[in-house]
């Protein structure tokens, strides 16, 4: 699925530019002073609507900003939740670019206007599956959803780490399991879609499995990554969350984490990033996408923990990152499953459990 392509183009990120002070000419008694210098022109702002684990966010402004001399912020959201703010500010948009997260979320800021295109040079070197045709969004990270569980609390319950869907509806797991709820994240609306594509798209089978599930859920959570540290403190058994970021928990000390693959079939993610429509500062959002699908940029996120696979074949893939070879992988369709997204996850609402507030 992410075979090597073409050579990437060069990055083609300029540094701010600062302008050198005229030299004045030798004092002349009947000469006026030389005109002061020209101030050094404004690299202006960016505001990035950023959906990554938060210290992954932190690193790749700061480093943006240190590159380019632009001012760089941004506010740290779920996939969910950002579609939710950019539809809500679309007549005043508050952000310039979104950053990450699974590309749902994207095909539904596409079909509500909420981005719009830009074809950067350097999306040349990404494979074509990786980036959509029309320039609306470019991937810069792949991921594959998986089981992060706590091998402790498993073995105290004589139970094996689980590596089926089914296997998460064992009555001795009742409240024992964590996802985040699918209307505020990306990563539990894969989970949702994972489970129609095996239930082969019959959406009433996939909630009759949603509800057999919800009596072993304990919580669900704001983001997606959020239930990996409850099975890391023990609090739960089994998180179902990306396994970028599980291996991210057990580097950063929960031993007892251990990642499991359904052998049925498993979803995954093309993080991407896309310019806002609308935004107040464009150019620099060009500037951003330009700069975030180089090799080196993309190598931060290692940097920070996250293990995602990178969509530049001049990264360096970190050893911690998933071998996709090794996990079977559906065939998930982003457009349908945009298209049914609010549907589903309205229902889910419902029907299972209401979306977390906090």
């Amino acid at each position: 699925m992410l075979s090597a392509c073409a050579a990437p183009v060069p990055a083609t990120v300029a540094p701010a530019i600062e302008e050198k002070p005229a030299e004045a000419a030798p004092a002349e008694p009947a000469q006026e002073a030389p005109a002061e210098a020209a101030p050094a022109e404004n690299p202006g702002k960016l505001t990035v609507l950023c959906t990554p684990q938060e210290d992954w966010c932190v690193a790749i402004t700061k480093a943006f900003q240190e590159a380019t001399g632009i001012e760089t912020n941004y506010v740290r959201l779920s996939s969910g939740e950002s579609v939710a703010r950019l539809r809500a500010g679309k007549d005043n948009p508050e952000f310039d670019v979104w950053f990450g997260g699974p590309m749902d979320g994207y095909e539904v800021a596409k079909a509500e206007d909420l981005i719009e295109p830009y074809v950067s040079p350097n999306a040349a070197a990404i494979k074509d599956s990786l980036k959509d045709k029309d320039g609306y969004w470019t991937g810069v990270y792949v991921g594959a959803l998986g089981f992060c569980s706590n091998k402790d609390v498993l073995e105290s319950m004589d139970l094996e780490i689980p590596d089926s869907w089914d296997d998460l509806l064992d009555p001795k797991l009742k409240g024992q399991i964590a996802m985040a709820h699918p209307a505020t994240s990306g990563t539990a609306f894969t989970a949702l879609w994972t489970i129609n594509t095996l239930q082969g798209g019959d959406i009433e089978k996939g909630f009759e499995y949603y509800k057999k599930l919800n009596n072993n859920v304990l919580q669900y959570t704001k983001t997606g990554s959020a239930p990996g540290p409850m099975a890391g403190r023990g609090e739960i058994a089994v998180a179902i969350i990306f396994s970028h970021d599980c291996v991210k928990f057990q580097k950063e000390g929960m031993t007892s984490l251990v990642t499991s693959f359904p052998a049925e079939g498993t979803g995954y993610e093309i993080g991407g990033v896309g310019i806002i429509k609308g935004g107040q500062n464009p150019e620099a959002a060009k500037k951003w996408i330009d700069w975030v699908l180089t090799g080196d940029v993309q190598e931060i996120a290692a940097t920070v923990n996250s293990f995602q696979l990178p969509t530049s074949p001049d990264a360096e893939v970190p050893p911690e990152a998933v071998k996709l070879e090794t996990v079977n992988l559906i065939d998930y369709d982003f457009i349908a499953s945009a298209t049914a997204k609010k549907g589903i996850t309205e229902r889910f609402d419902v029907e299972i459990a209401p979306a977390p507030k906090e």
